[in-house]
């Protein structure tokens, strides 16, 4: 009997075997055991199919049709339970219909990749089932979290500080965080009062700053028309002198200015704010200083590339998603704040039935006050038992690469006739952005009517892309600049030889636009 019909007959002993059979059925040590090694060998299958660059990276499919049905797999649910065959089949056809965000030709996101240490990490601590916020229900995890925090506080360069910090629900949260705590250390009020007692609050972004900011604003209370948007130099980098007349244009309005939120690495062209020169204005008008490096910060781990963070040091808090440059799987992502207390005295509500005062522990390691959650999910394990892995060189070594293929493709644009650069500057971090302009468009003198159609190519051949399922790309319009290709580099598997598939690729699917 072959392997495959082993498989077929193993299957078939789940077709009257149920849920209810399984741990802490009396019984259900065996059948547990055979269902979750039938679960492991599809998620290893899974694993090296993602990592064959030859596999397709989806298997595309419109909306209505995964509504419908496809082949036996149904999304709909039922009033009585299904047996293990099925939902074994269930779980492979998830995975077959999902996109294999790690295969070495995805780039459609800042995060993406497949860790095999990070997915272990991600299934013992979904095994833990536990919940951050009491030392006496997570004490493992709370003190890794304590640990990986002052880790991380060290790289930034507040070493000497008693810093903080909390592992949140990815970087617009992390984001909202420091937001939160920048309002409440200027206007501690706002936390019983609410918005009626404040002044008129302004605060400062770049013009290519993450939209989440404004979402912030939105959420908090403080309005969406009192973000600020700072003007950015072509290499969309904020603008110092732009900043302090914007500051110096609200007070004379009668706003009160009370936050700057820099960028380390935007989200399209990859651009770091200048850190040193807005900390400078920040300290001349006593206004809080926030760094979202969500995407940027993993260049912190580079002695060769961390100095284009020069000045994070001085920020009062710092957004870092370990999900994205260092590979962590998603979610991973933290706040740090500069100053310690901040964030349990803004957040605290001191609920009885969890944060006894009287207990036979140290309470300070019951972090769940800090937090504006109480159920809050163990994201950290992953990155520990990463960091144990790699160790801190491992990940030096892994964002360096990243860096040499932008640069790459970077040198590859600059010489190819049928692409054009965004802008022409060496890659700061791992965006290169582009169009690719098909010999049809040459030949149309007119500008404006040359930009409508270029603005068509970039969708047509992403379509064409999800279509045959042969990689992905980014595109998007910004500011004045028609449909471009965002490439992004996170991904440890990918090859120069992915970076040359690419561009054969759009090279083939784009000619005949």
């Amino acid at each position: 009997m072959g392997k495959e019909d082993n498989i077929e007959s193993f299957m078939t002993d789940f077709s009257n075997v149920y849920a209810s059979d399984l741990l802490p059925s009396k019984h259900g040590g065996e059948f547990t055991e055979q269902f979750l090694l039938e679960v492991v060998d599809i998620l290893l299958h899974y694993i090296r199919k993602t990592f064959d660059e030859k596999s397709k990276i989806l298997d595309f499919h419109y909306p209505h049709q995964l509504l419908e049905g496809l082949d036996g797999f149904n999304l709909e649910l039922s009033d009585q339970p299904e047996p293990l065959e099925q939902l074994l089949v269930d779980c492979r056809d998830t995975l077959k219909y999902g996109v294999k965000t790690g295969h070495p030709r995805f780039f459609n996101q800042l995060s993406s990749g497949l860790d095999i240490i990070g997915v272990a990490g991600e299934w013992l601590t979904a095994t833990a089932n536990t919940n951050m916020f009491t030392y006496e229900i997570s004490p493992v995890f709370i003190v890794m979290e304590m640990i990986l925090l002052k880790k991380m506080h060290e790289i930034i360069g507040w070493g000497e500080t008693e810093a903080d910090g909390i592992f949140s629900p990815g970087g617009s949260i992390s984001n909202l965080y420091s937001i939160l705590v920048a309002r409440y250390k200027k206007f501690p009020e706002i936390k019983t009062k609410g918005m009626a007692v404040l002044p008129h609050i302004v605060l400062f972004v770049s013009e290519h700053s993450h939209y989440s900011i404004k979402k912030i604003a939105a959420v908090l209370g403080i309005g969406t028309d009192n973000v600020i948007e700072v003007k950015c130099d072509e290499r969309g980098k904020m603008i110092p002198l732009e900043l302090e007349k914007n500051i110096l244009q609200a007070k004379k309005m009668g706003l009160t200015p009370f936050c700057v939120s820099a960028t380390a690495g935007t989200t399209v062209y990859g651009a770091f704010d200048p850190l040193d020169n807005i900390a400078d204005i920040c300290e001349q008008h006593n206004l809080w200083m926030h760094v979202d490096a969500a995407w940027g910060g993993g260049l912190l781990m580079s002695k060769k590339h961390s100095y284009k963070l020069h000045g994070i040091e001085r920020a009062d808090s710092v957004t870092w998603n370990p999900h994205k440059l260092m590979g962590v799987p998603l979610q991973c992502s933290v706040v740090l704040i500069r100053e310690m207390g901040l964030l349990k005295s803004c957040n605290q509500m001191c609920a009885e039935y969890l944060f006894q005062p009287d207990k036979h522990y140290d309470i300070g390691y019951d972090t769940g006050d800090k937090t504006i959650q109480c159920g809050r999910h163990v994201d950290i394990f992953k990155l520990w038992l990463m960091w144990k892995a790699k160790g801190t060189y491992g990940f030096e070594v892994q964002i360096n690469k990243f860096m040499e293929l932008a640069d790459y493709l970077y040198k590859i644009l600059k010489k190819k006739e049928n692409f054009e650069l965004v802008f022409d500057a060496e890659p700061e971090l791992t965006n290169v952005c582009f169009w690719y302009i098909p010999p049809r468009l040459k030949s149309i003198s007119n500008e404006y009517e040359r930009q409508q159609e270029l603005q068509k190519i970039a969708p047509k051949i992403k379509a064409m892309m999800i279509e045959g399922g042969t990689t992905m790309i980014s595109y998007q319009p910004h500011g004045d600049k028609v449909n471009f290709f965002r490439m992004v580099f996170s991904n440890p598997a990918t090859k120069q030889s992915d970076v040359d598939f690419l561009i054969d690729e759009i090279e083939r699917l784009g000619k005949a636009l």
